[in-house]
């Protein structure tokens, strides 16, 4: 795989996480417009939350850090057979791990959810309806975790759309859910959604398996010589993936705390956080994601020289995009969230305080798409537990500066606080890839981003003039447009390599 198939890789899970972030903000704009960020959307918010958490925990995590990197050895060497029968194995161990867990989740509901919003223990009604919801929820945890088993052994197989447009049936599920069933059973019908969405999900990663002749057999039993190498791989990913939940319930139980950061605190963060995500997931999670087979496999053959600059390569160009997307959102904060979610329940306040931790998740943009990227080159080099180490870190300095930030800074200083901690983050792991592995190219990479960053500068002049008086969608959409046509000629007179890179290879294909 090349730079122009790391690109179209890219590019294939690119466009269907687009597909499914514009049916997930219309799914927002939905849930938005019948709970705003009232009691019901924080209750539904945090419930929906603990599943989704334990998923990357045991599901998400062990695809990115272990199943990817070891089935990718045994295609390396040929050994079809021995392939197939671990990805059975596997199936089987997840399929008991998770549904332990969820029966666990389901009986300890009251506890965890305490735990992590302990601003509801003063609101009775709140904290009955997020117990009664999240319980009906945690069987979703054994769909998605099974979901995200399904796509690491499709990963490995190179095959990308199947796993990267699953997620739009969740959201489509949602969407019907909250125009059907809400207005008659109330934010119960949301949690509906959920697991009809699950359930489609694993059924179109399954049906792409068994087209592959990848089918599940329990009669395989739990054991296999791999799976030891894959748990002691998973071990610390799993502890470095809690370590990250703790981030996410700290920043939740500081949110639900609303006689400090002010009323909806939780919703707003959600709100603000799914704006963030729609970048990040389309361009800087869908190229790590296409860079990890990439990786492994130019480990496992020892092509350190190629592994190298896959890696800046990967780098230069997510700073090309997280960049104009970090001021674009800064700079338009308030009138996209104005355009998507005001209207119904969402009111002028639900804007303000979504805004607030908008803007300053923005300036860490950068440092999210990087983080991933250098997690997933120790990931393909087997070493799950130097990001650990990094992101341990990372959440003592959160927390701290949240426990800072807070009361001067409201909700902001909680989304500044995790913009920091993402950034220092970044640098340690950046600092010791390079001790490891020697150059990674900082010069090359520190040229393109500055070129980058002055082309985001002009690009946010040119906003925030033209976004004066931006009152409607089409003054907006100018706006953007502005913004994107300047940032594109700044680049090209800038001389930014990535940037014609693309351009030359999009221009090839059309």
């Amino acid at each position: 795989m090349n730079k122009k198939h790391l690109i179209k890789s890219t590019g294939v899970i690119g466009f269907a996480t687009a597909v499914s972030r514009v049916l997930g903000f219309v799914r927002d704009i939905v849930i938005a417009n019948f709970f705003g960020t009232g009691m019901a959307a924080q209750a539904f918010f945090v419930a929906f939350r603990i599943p989704n958490s334990l998923r990357d925990l045991v599901g998400e995590g062990a695809t990115n850090a272990a199943i990817v990197p070891v089935l990718t050895g045994y295609k390396a060497k040929g050994e079809k057979k021995e392939f197939l029968r671990v990805s059975r194995v596997l199936f089987n161990i997840s399929f008991a791990s998770l549904s332990v867990l969820t029966l666990i989740g389901i009986i300890i509901s009251p506890l965890i959810v305490r735990l992590i919003a302990p601003g509801f223990i003063r609101e009775p009604s709140a904290m009955q309806l997020t117990v009664q919801l999240n319980r009906m929820i945690f069987p979703y945890l054994i769909l998605i975790g099974l979901t995200a088993y399904t796509m690491g052994i499709l990963n490995t197989e190179r095959h990308f759309a199947g796993p990267a447009f699953g997620p739009c049936f969740l959201n489509l599920a949602l969407i019907l859910a909250g125009v059907w069933l809400c207005p008659r059973i109330g934010v119960a019908g949301l949690v509906i959604g959920v697991l009809v969405g699950g359930v489609l999900q694993l059924a179109l990663n399954m049906a792409v398996m068994y087209k592959k002749e990848i089918t599940i057999d329990f009669r395989e039993g739990f054991r296999h010589p791999a799976v030891k190498k894959i748990g002691l791989l998973l071990v610390p990913r799993a502890f470095g993936s809690a370590i990250y939940q703790v981030n996410i319930f700290v920043d939740t139980m500081l949110a639900s705390l609303s006689w400090i950061v002010g009323s909806g605190g939780v919703a707003a963060l959600y709100y603000a956080s799914r704006l963030i995500q729609f970048p990040l997931a389309i361009f800087g999670l869908a190229l790590a994601q296409a860079a990890l087979p990439k990786m492994s496999h130019e480990f496992s053959t020892n092509d350190m020289t190629r592994l190298k600059d896959t890696l800046s390569f990967s780098l230069r160009m997510t700073f090309l995009i997280m960049v104009p997307a970090s001021v674009g959102l800064a700079v338009l904060g308030k009138p996209i969230i104005k355009m998507l979610f005001q209207r119904g329940e969402f009111t002028d306040y639900s804007t303000y305080i979504t805004n607030s931790a908008l803007f300053f998740y923005a300036f860490g943009l950068c440092a999210y798409g990087g983080v991933k990227l250098l997690v997933t080159c120790f990931y393909s080099m087997q070493d799950t537990m130097t990001p650990v180490k990094t992101a341990l870190i990372s959440v003592i300095l959160n927390v701290a500066l949240n426990l800072i930030l807070m009361r001067p800074m409201k909700l902001g200083g909680l989304a500044l606080a995790t913009s920091i901690s993402a950034t220092v983050n970044f640098l340690m792991l950046y600092y010791i890839l390079k001790k490891r592995i020697g150059c990674l190219g900082t010069k090359e990479i520190a040229d393109s981003f500055l070129r980058v960053l002055l082309a985001g500068v002009i690009m946010g002049i040119v906003l925030k003039f033209t976004s004066a008086n931006s009152t409607c969608i089409i003054s907006i959409l100018s706006s953007m447009a502005a913004g994107a046509a300047s940032f594109l000629a700044a680049a090209y007179i800038l001389r930014v390599k990535e940037f014609k890179k693309v351009f030359a290879w999009a221009s090839k294909r059309r």
